[in-house]
C-alpha cells in the first residue's frame, strides 16, 4: 500500500511514465458517471413538468418548485459536503450521497401529490450535494501527474456540460415510451450500480489533519448560500425589489458576512478564505460563475424557444439540443491541452469571447429562423465557449488548492457553477417574463370568455407554454384565426425578451473577459509550464514509496 502525505491509495497513482493507468481510468469513469447522475437531475425533470401538471393537477408555481427545490438544496450544501468529505472520507460521503439519491428517486416514483414530489426533489438535492464535490476531489487526488490530472479534469468538465444538455433528450425519450414517473425510476439502478463500482474501483481519500469540525462555519455557509439562491430563484415571482426579496438578500448578506468573519478566525475553517487572494483561484472561479450564468440562462431561453415558439415535442427538443452537448464534449479536453500550451488566461478569455458571440447570435433568432442557421450556430458556439472556459478554469482552481483542502475547493468550484446557473435562470428568465407580461397581459385581458375561460387566461399570463393548449383548441374551432393571432403575439413577446436577455448576457461575459484578461497572469511559472508540457523530467519517487 502506498501512503502519501495527503491521502491514502492502493497503488493507483499514475506515474509520469504512464504505468498503472487502467484502474485509475476505470475509477475516473465511475466518478464521471456519478457526476452525470446528479447533474442530469438538474434538467431531466423539466420535460416531465407538463405531464406532472396534468396527472397531479399542479399549479404553475408548484411546478416551478419541483425544479427549484433540487437546485436550492443542491447549491446550498455543496460547500458543507466538500468539507465533510475532506474530514470523514470523500468516497464515503459520495457513496452515502449515491445511496440517498437512489432511495429518494425510488420514493419519487411512488408519490401521489405535487407536495410530495417537491419534498423528494429537495431530498435528492441534499444527497446530490454529497456526490458532486466528492467526484472532483477524488479525481484530483487520484492523478498525481500534472498532465494526467489535467486530462482527467477535462473529462470531468466535459461530462458536466454534456449531462446538463442531455437531460432534455433523455427525459424526452422516457416520456415518449413511459410515464412521468420514469424520470425517477431511471436513477435507481444507475445509483445502485455506481455504489458497487465506487466501492470496488475508487480508492478512499481524506485530509490527514482535519481538526475540530467547524459546525458554525457549515451552518453559516449553508444559511447564506441557501438564502441567496432562494432570493434569486424567487425574485421573478416576488419582484426584484419586493420586501421578501430584499429580506432574502439581507439574510444572505448577514450570514455570509458572519461566515467570512468566522472563517478568518477559526483554527480549522470549513473554507480557507485566503485562497480567494490567489488570483489563479479567484478569477477562474469568477469565469466559471459567468460561464454557467450564460449556459443555464441560454438553456432556459432555448427551452422556451423550442417548446413555446417552435412547438417541438419533448423528444424533438432534446434531439435538437444535442449539438450543444456534442460541442461541450469535444471541446473540453482540447481546451485543457491548449491551456497547457498557451496558458490558462489566454484560453479562458478566448472561451468567454466565443460565449459572447454565441449569445449575440442567439439574440438574432426570429420566429421564422431556420434551425440549420442562426439557431444551430449559436448552440455550437455556446457549447464551445462553455467547454473552453470551464475545463482550464477548473484545472486552475484545483491546482491552487492544497491537497488536504481539495474537497472544500471542489465545493467552492461546484457552488460557483450552481449559483451562476441560478442567477442566469433568474435574471434572464425575469427579463423574458417582464417583456412577456408587458406585451401579452393587455392582449389576454381583452380575450372574450367564449374563447378562453379565467383559468386559461391565467395560464396564458404566466407562461408561453400555454401555446400548446391554445394550439389544441384551435383544431376545428370557429375562433381559429383569433387564436392564431394570439399565439403569434405570444411568440413575438418571448423572442423580444430573448433578445434583451441575450444582450445582457453578452455584456456580462465581455466585462468578465476584460477583468480576467487584466487580473489573471498570462504565463505559468517556468517550472510548472515545463512540467505540464513534459519538458522537464518529473522527480522520481523514492524506492520505499513504490509498490
Amino acid at each position: 500500500m502506498t501512503a502519501t502525505a495527503n491521502h491514502t491509495t492502493t497503488g493507483w497513482q499514475v506515474s509520469a511514465t504512464g504505468t498503472r493507468v487502467v484502474r485509475p481510468v476505470l475509477a475516473l469513469i465511475v466518478l464521471c458517471l456519478a457526476e452525470m447522475l446528479v447533474l442530469l437531475d438538474n434538467t431531466i425533470v423539466n420535460v416531465a413538468l407538463p405531464s406532472m401538471s396534468t396527472a397531479l393537477q399542479g399549479s404553475f408555481s408548484s411546478l416551478q418548485w419541483i425544479v427549484d427545490a433540487y437546485v436550492l438544496t443542491f447549491a446550498g450544501l455543496l460547500l458543507a459536503f466538500g468539507h465533510l468529505g475532506d474530514r470523514y472520507g470523500r468516497r464515503k460521503v459520495m457513496v452515502i450521497g449515491l445511496v440517498g439519491v437512489g432511495v429518494m428517486s425510488l420514493a419519487g416514483a411512488f408519490v401521489g401529490g405535487i407536495g410530495q414530489i417537491i419534498a423528494v426533489r429537495a431530498g435528492m438535492g441534499v444527497f446530490a450535494a454529497a456526490v458532486f464535490p466528492a467526484t472532483l476531489a477524488l479525481l484530483t487526488g487520484l492523478f498525481s501527474d500534472p498532465r494526467a490530472r489535467a486530462a482527467a479534469i477535462a473529462a470531468w468538465t466535459a461530462m458536466a456540460g454534456v449531462a446538463i444538455a442531455l437531460g432534455p433528450t433523455v427525459g424526452g425519450w422516457l416520456l415518449e415510451h413511459f410515464s412521468w414517473r420514469s424520470v425517477f425510476w431511471i436513477n435507481v439502478p444507475l445509483a445502485a450500480a455506481l455504489v458497487v463500482a465506487a466501492l470496488l474501483l475508487v480508492p478512499e481519500s481524506r485530509a490527514p489533519h482535519s481538526g475540530p469540525l467547524d459546525v458554525l462555519g457549515i451552518v453559516l455557509s449553508l444559511s447564506g448560500i441557501t438564502a441567496l439562491v432562494w432570493a434569486i430563484i424567487e425574485a421573478p415571482h416576488n419582484g426584484w425589489t419586493s420586501q421578501v426579496t430584499l429580506t432574502g438578500y439581507g439574510v444572505a448578506l448577514a450570514c455570509l458576512a458572519l461566515f467570512v468573519w468566522r472563517e478568518l478566525k477559526a483554527p480549522y475553517p470549513v473554507l480557507n478564505l485566503r485562497l480567494l487572494t490567489n488570483r489563479r483561484f479567484s478569477f477562474p472561479a469568477l469565469s466559471i460563475t459567468v460561464a454557467y450564468f450564460s449556459m443555464f440562462g441560454f438553456l432556459f431561453l432555448i427551452t422556451q424557444y423550442f417548446q413555446g415558439v417552435r412547438e417541438y415535442s419533448p423528444l424533438e427538443f432534446g434531439l435538437h439540443s444535442l449539438p450543444f452537448a456534442l460541442s461541450v464534449g469535444l471541446a473540453a479536453p482540447i481546451a485543457v491541452l491548449l491551456a497547457q500550451r498557451f496558458g490558462t488566461t489566454a484560453v479562458i478569455v478566448t472561451g468567454l469571447l466565443i460565449l459572447a458571440v454565441g449569445m449575440y447570435i442567439a439574440g438574432q433568432v426570429t420566429i421564422d429562423s431556420p434551425y440549420v442557421g442562426t439557431v444551430l450556430i449559436s448552440m455550437v458556439l455556446m457549447g464551445l465557449g462553455l467547454a473552453i472556459v470551464q475545463g482550464p478554469a477548473t484545472e486552475a482552481i484545483m491546482s491552487a488548492v492544497p491537497e488536504d483542502e481539495v474537497g472544500a475547493g471542489a465545493g467552492v468550484n461546484d457552488t460557483t457553477r450552481e449559483v451562476g446557473g441560478a442567477l442566469g435562470v433568474a435574471v434572464l428568465g425575469s427579463i423574458v417574463a417582464s417583456t412577456y407580461k408587458t406585451q401579452i397581459w393587455p392582449i389576454v385581458d381583452k380575450i372574450p370568455d367564449t374563447l378562453a375561460n379565467a383559468t386559461d387566461k391565467e395560464f396564458m399570463r404566466q407562461t408561453a407554454m400555454s401555446i400548446i393548449g391554445l394550439r389544441e383548441k384551435q383544431q376545428g374551432s370557429m375562433f381559429a384565426p383569433q387564436i392564431e393571432g394570439i399565439i403569434t403575439n405570444m411568440k413575438v413577446a418571448v423572442l423580444d425578451g430573448f433578445h434583451i436577455a441575450s444582450y445582457v448576457t453578452v455584456g456580462a461575459v465581455l466585462v468578465c473577459a476584460v477583468v480576467v484578461a487584466i487580473a489573471l497572469p498570462w504565463r505559468r511559472d517556468a517550472a510548472q509550464r515545463s512540467m505540464l508540457l513534459g519538458w522537464a523530467d518529473k522527480p522520481k519517487e523514492p524506492e520505499s514509496t513504490r509498490m
